[in-house]
């Protein structure tokens, strides 16, 4: 007789064990924590932030990623530099700033997903700062134990296009641009919310951009080159038509550099596979998935995409004319859509309004002579100038006003 024996098919032993190692590192940073407040009670000491404490970490930052490295270096450097120490987490085993020399910054990997929000949520910090956002609303949880809790925003776009409360529960947001306060605020008076320290520093990934850019030579025997950079999503140009864009792109002769959205090939990778299938032997399509955006965008003679916040980093860094495809955008899920008109008019929609020209479908089967005729104008490169003023202040200076920021918080005895 055959004995019966339980079955657990891999998706949902991956998920159980994903959980269990989530549950062992709560475990785990929670005893700790439970350590530290009895001692504390032994002590007599009163509770809440001890700078005398020597657990505690007083500036903290959070990398989820490798692809937010960009982000951080310039406030690591500037730690450095002033010789003050930094704990800096990632979520990254190969994250590169364990290759850096630094003495007084402290890299330490602290897991992924689960393990690190466990680690997180248990911490004694001075200011703790992250670009990951829903503090407070998924699992990322506010310590007791940290004083001030920050949020960096990665993009030169609107900071209301995060999933809905993605920053509400901040202490404070270091923006790119003075203009991303006014949706803030109104958020802030909708909701009934807590007023936000909103802090304008600049934006340090485009200061590292630049930098790296200036130093990639031009390259020899170009030839006229349209990089398509889309977002990913139902409503992303790549998944919404496809061949129908890029057969006739290819058909210009022109090179045709194809990046898809990072997220794209963990969501979509049936269309991305039948896509690089069917484009496998033409010779002028090319598919781009290197970390590093740069080394395309400094090809490139005219960008094509969507709502992508890679627009404003192509026109931004190349001062070169671009071109989207309007797309219809479900902002339901988003804090914009609890601004006024739903988001309809956000700066981001607007300013593309501005600097970009649109690309509509039916105009995809004469796309040479479209992309001819729309070239660049002073029109447009003035538009770039503006927009370039509004969001990306304090132009490569991000990280010494991030550090000056993070510094100046923590006075436990002095009154802001």
């Amino acid at each position: 007789m055959t004995q019966p024996f339980l079955y657990i098919d891999p998706g949902t032993g991956s998920m159980l064990f994903s959980i269990l190692i989530g549950a062992a590192a709560t475990l785990f940073f929670l005893s700790r924590a439970v350590l530290l407040k009895f001692k504390v009670f032994l002590s007599g000491k009163k509770s809440g932030i001890d700078t005398t404490d020597a657990t505690l970490k007083k500036y903290v930052v959070y990398v989820e990623g490798k692809q937010y490295r960009n982000i951080f270096k310039p406030i690591a450097d500037e730690f450095e530099k002033r010789k003050i120490p930094l704990t800096y987490y990632t979520s990254a085993k190969d994250d590169a700033v364990f290759d850096e020399k630094y003495e007084f910054v402290k890299p330490e990997f602290i897991g992924e997903g689960n393990a690190a929000f466990a680690r997180l949520n248990m911490i004694s910090a001075g200011v703790v700062l992250m670009t990951t956002p829903g503090l407070n609303v998924y699992q990322m949880k506010r310590s007791r134990n940290v004083k001030h809790y920050s949020h960096v925003l990665h993009a030169v776009s609107d900071a209301t296009m995060y999933r809905l409360f993605g920053i509400d529960f901040f202490d404070s947001v270091l923006l790119s641009g003075d203009y991303q306060k006014k949706d803030i605020r109104a958020l802030e008076k909708k909701r009934a919310i807590n007023e936000k320290e909103l802090v304008t520093v600049g934006c340090p990934y485009l200061d590292v951009l630049k930098e790296r850019m200036a130093s990639i030579p031009q390259e020899e025997n170009h030839v006229f080159t349209v990089l398509v950079s889309p977002s990913w999503g139902k409503s992303a140009l790549l998944l919404r038509y496809g061949e129908k864009l890029l057969d006739p792109l290819a058909a210009t002769g022109w090179r045709i550099i194809v990046r898809p959205h990072p997220q794209s090939k963990k969501s979509e990778s049936a269309m991305l596979e039948k896509l690089t299938e069917k484009y496998k032997n033409t010779a002028n399509v090319e598919w781009d998935y290197e970390r590093d955006n740069i080394y395309s965008m400094k090809k490139a003679d005219i960008m094509i995409s969507d709502f992508s916040g890679i627009i404003y980093d192509y026109a931004f860094l190349c001062d070169k004319p671009v071109m989207y495809v309007n797309a219809d955008l479900d902002l339901r899920p988003y804090d914009a859509y609890d601004l006024e008109d739903n988001g309809k008019k956000i700066w981001q929609f607007e300013t593309l309004k501005k600097i970009g020209v649109e690309l509509k479908e039916e105009h995809f089967s004469d796309i040479k002579n479209v992309i001819m005729q729309a070239g660049d104008s002073a029109e447009l490169a003035a538009a770039r100038k503006a927009a370039k003023a509004e969001a990306w202040q304090n132009e490569g200076r991000a990280g010494e006003a991030i550090a000056d920021f993070m510094i100046d918080t923590l006075r436990y005895d002095e009154p802001r």
